[in-house]
Parts: C-alpha cells; sequence; structure tokens
C-alpha cells in the first residue's frame, strides 16, 4: 500500500484495486496532485490483469468536498504534464485562455478519460460528496453510499451553471437536476437513491464490507466482457446526448466564468469555500 503522506493511495485485494484519496483534514478537496495521482493510480488499476474492479474511496469522516478553492495546498497554478487532453498548458496564459486551457485538462477531460476506463469501478461514498466530488463519484459506473452520505452541486450561488462534467440530467433526470441545481440545496441519501443516483445506500458500518463484496461478485466475470458491456451502455448513454450536452454546457460554464470576472472580483463571482457555506446555512435559515 502507498504511503500515508500521500495524496492517493493505492492497495489491491485479491482481484479489487481501493483507490482512495487521501486529504482527509481537508475533506479531500481535489487539487491539481491528487487529480494527477488519482490518474496515475487508476492507470496502474487498468494495466495489472489481475485487478477485476476498481473502487475508488475517500479517507476519514468524507469522500470529496469537491475542488480546491482555498486550501494550503491549492496548486491551480501549477505545472503537469497533460494526460487527458491535447491541448497547451495553462499555466503561461491569462484570463479565458488560461481557465479553459485548465479545465479542459484537469477537470472534464480527465473525468471524460476516467469514465472510459475499461474495468468496472465502483464509487464508495461517504459523508460530503459536493460539486467536484460529483464528478468524482459520476465518472463511476457503480456508486454504493452510506446511509449518512449527502450530495450537493452548489457552484450556480457563483453564477455557473453546475460543474464541469455537467452529467446532472441523465445521472438523476431533468427535474431532479434542475430542483438540485436551482436549490444548491443538500440532498441525502434516500433521496440521491429516489432519484436513480445511487445503486445502494447501507449503513456506514458497513460501506467498505458491501462495496468490496459488491466489487469481489462482478469481479467474477470475464474481463473482456465487462469491458465491452460497460462500453456498450457508455455508448448508448453518449446516443442520449450525454456527451454532446456536457461540451455545450461545458460552453455555458465559461461564458459564466468570464461574465464573473467581468462585472465582479473574479471568475467565481467572488465566491470561496467559506462564503458558500455561509450563504448555504443563510438560504436554510441557519447561523
Amino acid at each position: 500500500m502507498s504511503s500515508e503522506t500521500e495524496v492517493v493511495t493505492y492497495e489491491v485485494r485479491g482481484p479489487v484495486a481501493v483507490i482512495t484519496m487521501n486529504r482527509p483534514d481537508f475533506r479531500n478537496a481535489q487539487n491539481s496532485k491528487m487529480t494527477y495521482a488519482l490518474d496515475a493510480a487508476f492507470v496502474r488499476a487498468v494495466e495489472d490483469a489481475a485487478v477485476k474492479v476498481i473502487v475508488l474511496a475517500g479517507n476519514g469522516k468524507h469522500f470529496s468536498a469537491g475542488h480546491d478553492i482555498g486550501t494550503p495546498g491549492r496548486d491551480h497554478d501549477a505545472h503537469y504534464e497533460n494526460k487527458a487532453a491535447l491541448w497547451w498548458d495553462h499555466v503561461d496564459r491569462t484570463g479565458g485562455d488560461q481557465r479553459f486551457a485548465r479545465e479542459t485538462e484537469v477537470y472534464l477531460g480527465m473525468c471524460r478519460r476516467w469514465r472510459e476506463i475499461p474495468k468496472p469501478t465502483i464509487a464508495m461514498v461517504q459523508g460530503a460528496c459536493i460539486a467536484g466530488g460529483l464528478m468524482l463519484a459520476w465518472v463511476c459506473d457503480l456508486i454504493v453510499c452510506s446511509d449518512d452520505a449527502f450530495f450537493s452541486d452548489p457552484v450556480v450561488r457563483m453564477g455557473i451553471p453546475g460543474v464541469e462534467y455537467f452529467a446532472h440530467p441523465w445521472v438523476m433526470g431533468p427535474r431532479a437536476a434542475k430542483e438540485f441545481l436551482f436549490t444548491g440545496d443538500r440532498f441525502g441519501a434516500a433521496q440521491a437513491k429516489e432519484w436513480g443516483m445511487v445503486n445502494r445506500v447501507v449503513p456506514r458500518a458497513e460501506l467498505e464490507a458491501e462495496t468490496i463484496a459488491l466489487a469481489e461478485k462482478i469481479a467474477t466475470m470475464p474481463q473482456f466482457g465487462l469491458a465491452l458491456t460497460k462500453k456498450a451502455v457508455n455508448q448508448a448513454e453518449d446516443l442520449m446526448g450525454m456527451r454532446s450536452g456536457m461540451d455545450s454546457v461545458f460552453g455555458l460554464h465559461h461564458f459564466a466564468h468570464a461574465h464573473n470576472a467581468e462585472v465582479g472580483a473574479d471568475s467565481l463571482g467572488g465566491m470561496n469555500a467559506k462564503t458558500m457555506k455561509t450563504a448555504a446555512a443563510e438560504q436554510n435559515g441557519s447561523k
């Protein structure tokens, strides 16, 4: 197993690779270092013929609180070799060019890359799964969550129409997606299950055992058959407009960034993790 100091750990349990986000002090907020560490771990699991199923987990109380927009480890200006998109690096660019280049690679591009992993993937979700955390769970084929899990995409408060990997209408249906985005509210595991966004809800104490058991059951199937079946379902989803729809919303996402930068303080509409939390509390009538 990888060192506990790593932002992502990797462990193989029989036919199952467990990839774990490891920034628990920051609720596994996703910085670029974590993104590329995740990608390296996924590549490692794909290339290991003995691994049949991949589980994505988050260390600590929460799966992931989303993109890193304010921790001491935020590294949005750091250079990493592009793996997901053949586009120029963002570091020496400015304005919309910089944002588009970075988010094409690190957010939309990486998520699409991981969605196409030719092995079944299962997200094991507990606690917070917010904004960018949703993207990490949604790229997985199955989601098993604990009964204490909660989900939200509050970025409409920034004037932005949802996170970059805009899978909302496909993973929960159009009307649920509108409520999810329009309100910015948190929804619990039971609601997520009702909307069809997650496969199973289990007690927190049983989350790991249930997820690994499901992974091991899937692992008994022929590997190539699983790969072809995954590709078949993904292709059907794309024929329902997912890929082209996501492309169009990515354009709206960047238009929103540009609008914020032109009329306000920055591309996030002056919001950060603290002000987002405060706005949510005020909306819900709490202190």
